[in-house]
């Protein structure tokens, strides 16, 4: 019997830097095992910028925790002991972990190299602003703290090809490109050319790093027994280098390894072209859907077209859904936290339906009383419909602008299997919804509390499905 896949985002920007958090996790496996997780994505977990370091400013992918390096041995999450004890602990409890995957840039080198380049203008990264000009920048990467142990490869100028930081003018308004390097193309055309994002930009069109890169990842997975992979900021990477890496790591691991990849886009049509161009060797976060489920917290779109122009609707082998992340969370660069009156509504829709692999995140479920927002009410319950009940073939209510729902008939492999959603982001209402002449006569009851009258099925099948405004009942 093959139950529905539910992913956990495991982690959120605000922790506190208590290097607690694995051993957290560890404890944890067993309650997310029972509410119906099978997936969980993990932070990054190699040495950063700081001990505060979230996991995004890559100092050492080696260095998981074990090393003297940056002023701690810990990252913010704990040892590598600790980080091997945590994926221990999920998979003992039935969990596969995916582990956070950041390639595109390093930050915080051991020393400073002099580098020709050329500044480019920020908003139009194809436009030199300036001629050729020596600039001192952070490039050498040595690792003293770990002193060759795993691997002996170290960085320095010609692994990178740019960079925002000059430490001869300590200016940090202007992007540099290195003189003899260009930016990767077959990356997202915003700003001209999204090759850079931060700090010391790789070079993964250089043999040598592709073969550290190579040589590092196959490491990491057998090191850690991960079971898939969250690839970060992949619309900054050269598209192809993913086509080519997945099928190679698999092949060197013997493992038929999953990746889920970042790119950041509310253009449906930039998601598919990149699913083309790595032959959908991965799938991708419905960035579209969460702007979607973000415009209609906000009263801009509606229920009935609330999958318009989503990768789930176009690609729904290919997307995982979700409603927040760590990155649109307050405060944070892609700030659009959905509001918390829409989001039962929202997880309803990548939870209860047939198309997509859903994550959850982790303040959704258990509130961030350090930004002060609220765990979403239900999340649980509906977590645990999914699991037991979401299965069958689907027909959906989408016919209204504020009241849609739609039926799941469930399944012989799972007992009692199918629902009846219907909900409402405007006034209470209800939809007439047929679920089969089988039902007639019995009754149904709302799950979520929301409605405390039964429905009634008549002897066609139908019943009248009810839920109170700005609701979702089941």
């Amino acid at each position: 019997m093959v139950n529905n896949n539910t992913m956990m985002q495991y982690f959120e920007w605000y922790l506190p830097n208590d290097g607690l958090w694995w051993k957290r996790c560890a404890a944890k496996a067993p309650n997310l095992r029972d509410l119906g997780i099978t997936q969980v994505w993990l932070p990054p977990a190699y040495k950063g910028t700081c001990q505060e370091d979230v996991g995004y400013g890559v100092y050492d992918m080696y260095d998981l925790g074990e090393f003297d390096q940056k002023g701690t041995v810990r990252t913010k999450y704990g040892t590598r002991q600790e980080y091997g004890e945590a994926i221990s602990a999920f998979h003992k409890a039935g969990i596969q972990v995916f582990a956070d995957i950041v390639l595109n840039h390093r930050m915080s080198g051991d020393g400073t190299e002099n580098v020709s380049a050329v500044s480019v203008s920020p908003e139009d990264r194809n436009h030199e602003i300036d001629d050729t000009q020596q600039v001192k920048v952070w490039s050498r990467f040595t690792f003293p703290g770990r002193q060759g142990k795993y691997s002996t490869f170290t960085w320095n100028h010609t692994h990178f090809t740019g960079t925002d930081w000059d430490e001869n003018t300590q200016t940090m308004d202007r992007i540099f490109r290195f003189a003899g390097k260009k930016w990767a193309k077959n990356v997202d055309p915003e700003n001209g050319n999204f090759d850079y994002l931060m700090g010391m930009n790789v070079d993964l069109s250089n043999p040598t790093v592709i073969r550290e890169t190579q040589k590092w990842l196959a490491w990491y997975i057998g090191e850690t027994h991960i079971d898939g992979l969250r690839l970060d900021a992949v619309k900054h990477i050269s598209f192809p280098f993913y086509r080519k890496l997945l099928p190679y790591i698999r092949e060197e691991t013997g493992m038929d390894i999953p990746a889920v990849g970042e790119y950041w886009s509310g253009d449906p049509e930039r998601l598919l072209h990149y699913l083309d161009m790595v032959n959908n060797e991965m799938s991708l976060f419905d960035a579209a859907l969460h702007y979607s489920f973000f415009d209609a917290s906000q009263g801009r779109r509606s229920l009935k077209g609330i999958f318009d122009g989503t990768l789930v609707q176009s690609r729904p082998a290919n997307a995982v859904t979700f409603v927040d992340n760590h990155d649109t969370q307050y405060g944070q660069s892609l700030q659009s936290f959905v509001e918390d009156w829409f989001k039962p509504l929202a997880y309803a829709l990548i939870l209860l339906r047939k198309e997509g692999i859903p994550c959850v995140f982790y303040s959704d479920y258990y509130g961030n009383p350090v930004r002060n927002t609220p765990l979403v009410p239900n999340l649980g319950k509906l977590i645990k419909v999914r699991r037991w009940y979401a299965y069958g073939e689907q027909e959906d209510h989408f016919q209204d602008d504020h009241m849609v729902g739609w039926v799941r008939r469930g399944d012989i492999e799972h007992e009692n299997s199918g629902m009846a959603v219907a909900m409402s982001d405007g006034e209470p209402g209800e939809l007439s919804m047929e679920i089969g002449a089988a039902y007639a006569g019995e009754s149904f009851f709302d799950i979520m509390g929301v409605c405390t009258q039964p429905v009634t099925i008549d002897e066609k099948g139908v019943g009248q499905f009810r839920t109170q405004g700005r609701s979702v009942s089941v």
